[in-house]
């Protein structure tokens, strides 16, 4: 019901029923006319339309046995495997003996024929079809007196090989990340997922751009409402250009104005599958190698991949690390502050004075103090990231060292502000999520005010108002903050704590409701029974 509710309300919000643009394949800013018979014609309009393209390779030849009949091919170099495209297309053509006797429907089931070694042969009527086909990689055939044209499917160029994913790296694991191919993505998931009902859907979004965006879901364990409105959502999508999964996830995503991620995004396949396997739904930009993952939990932003490589008590002892880290880094400046500044009392008398000897030479109050070594340490970090990567950690190491040592003797910042804003920034590192930490950056700012102004009572006002505004989010019709809210005592298992993998019986209810049952609960690993000979030594 709880799920039902939400995704009405969010239809009612979003307006599912109005119909979106055209994702048919085809380039828009082409106009969907017949193609010419002549071949000249054609061939001149493919100039004309692509700006005499030097990438764009016309290769004309004769078909007959006695070479009467003109043909041409028409591939972008580079997008194009060139060895696919002699050796299978143009070759058996100029060397088998073409009848001329043929009529047009004739000539190209024949032609077909020839071109059985090539996948994905198609009929083209018109130019719309023939450019969106030509620049996804395909080679298009026409010939002389015939007002169609036929592409094959001949993909290639060069693509980035496999490699480790370099922003989720597990200790325990498989070393293999996403590409920014989209069937090499696709390929590392169905060698997981053996299965069927492994299904996938493909369509192009970006007027412009043509981007290739495919879903994937598993039959039968994925919510049918869910897939739909990830359908609707797509669909809407009315853009020039896709150029990376962050268009995507903008413009599908339940709440704009949250710092909150309410999409999960990844770059390692056995997450993508394990997600898959929950009744989550994958999402597959072409072009980047970070997957969007459909519905998201708060509590997912805190589960790394080898929690489910090690043994349950280890990574629960882990999950419950990094919720202290978040905590950290969300209040521990405001903590300083509001204790410094309104409750001297609640600090021991020796750190006081310790604090307050230190503080002494500082012309600032506590909450200019923080801002300034937070803004600082902002821009270190920022700069670390952006230069080249030899250069960065040197900036980033000795910017801190220098900076923090430099306005600790200037009197500018004391030393025990160091320590608390050193402490956050590592705490922030730590989260396994870079999407969650960077929210808790964003917040960390309002709580240093509302710690100024208030002191504690700022703070616990500030995590009330963020508790409240967590629970009224949803994902795709999910409230974000279960199985917490609303409680779930049978998917508890998976939380802050990770109970054995053998007594994982059941998938998110509020995720999946079709195929619930994941496994047997026979499975709980026992000793063997004594032998014979054990039981008469006992004895």
């Amino acid at each position: 019901m709880l799920f039902q509710w939400g995704m009405s309300r969010q239809k009612k919000r979003m307006d599912v029923k109005q119909e979106g643009p055209d994702h048919s394949g085809e380039a828009s800013d082409v106009p969907q006319e017949p193609l010419s018979a002549e071949l000249a014609v054609n061939i001149d309009i493919i100039r004309q339309k692509t700006g005499e393209s030097n990438d764009v390779v016309i290769r004309r030849f004769a078909l007959g046995q006695e070479w009467q009949i003109k043909a041409a091919i028409i591939f972008v170099d580079g997008l194009v495997d060139e060895k696919n495209v002699y050796e299978f297309v143009l070759t058996p053509l100029l060397q088998a003996s073409f009848p001329l006797a043929l009529e047009e429907k004739e000539r190209f089931q024949w032609i077909e024929k020839k071109l059985a070694a090539v996948g994905g042969v198609k009929h083209i009527s018109d130019w719309r079809k023939l450019f969106f086909e030509l620049f996804s990689g395909a080679t298009v055939m026409l010939i002389d007196g015939v007002p169609f044209a036929i592409s094959a499917s001949t993909k290639g160029g060069e693509y980035r090989s496999i490699e480790e994913p370099q922003t989720q790296i597990a200790v325990r694991g498989p070393r293999e990340g996403f590409t920014e191919s989209l069937r090499t993505n696709t390929a590392m998931i169905r060698r997981r997922i053996r299965n069927p009902n492994l299904w996938l859907e493909t369509m192009q979004i970006g007027t412009v751009t043509q981007t290739d965006v495919a879903i994937m879901y598993i039959k039968g364990i994925a919510n049918d409402e869910v897939i739909e409105e990830v359908r609707a959502r797509l669909r809407r999508i009315d853009t020039d250009s896709v150029l990376e999964s962050g268009y995507i996830e903008q413009l599908i995503e339940d709440q704009t104005f949250t710092t909150f991620p309410t999409i999960y995004h990844t770059e390692r396949p056995d997450v993508v599958a394990a997600n898959l396997l929950e009744g989550r739904i994958a999402i597959f930009i072409d072009g980047t190698p970070f997957i969007l993952i459909v519905p998201a939990l708060f509590i997912q932003f805190f589960q790394a991949v080898e929690d489910y490589y090690a043994r349950f008590d280890i990574a629960t002892a882990l999950r419950f690390l990094r919720v202290l880290i978040f905590f950290l880094s969300l209040v521990a400046p405001a903590i300083y502050i509001a204790a410094t500044t309104f409750h001297q009392e609640m600090i021991p008398t020796q750190l006081v004075i310790a604090i307050a000897a230190q503080r002494e030479a500082v012309p600032f109050p506590g909450f200019v103090e923080a801002l300034m070594m937070e803004v600082t340490f902002e821009i270190l970090r920022e700069a670390g990231i952006r230069l080249p990567r030899a250069v960065g950690q040197a900036v980033s190491i000795v910017g801190a060292l220098v900076i923090g040592q430099a306005a600790v003797e200037a009197g500018f910042v004391s030393s025990a502000m160091v320590i608390v804003v050193s402490i956050t920034a590592i705490a922030s590192f730590a989260t396994p999520s870079f999407a969650i930490a960077i929210s808790a950056r964003l917040i960390r700012f309002g709580l240093m005010f509302l710690a100024a102004m208030f002191g504690f009572y700022g703070i616990m006002m500030g995590l009330l108002v963020m508790i409240l505004h967590l629970c009224s989010l949803r994902s795709f019709g999910v409230p974000y903050m279960s199985p917490l809210a609303p409680f779930t005592p049978s998917n508890m298992g998976d939380t802050l704590f990770r109970i054995p993998t053998w007594m994982y019986r059941e998938r998110p209810r509020l995720i999946n409701q079709k195929n619930i049952i994941r496994q047997s609960g026979g499975q709980k690993p026992q000793p063997p029974a004594p032998t014979r000979r054990e039981k008469e030594d006992g004895s």
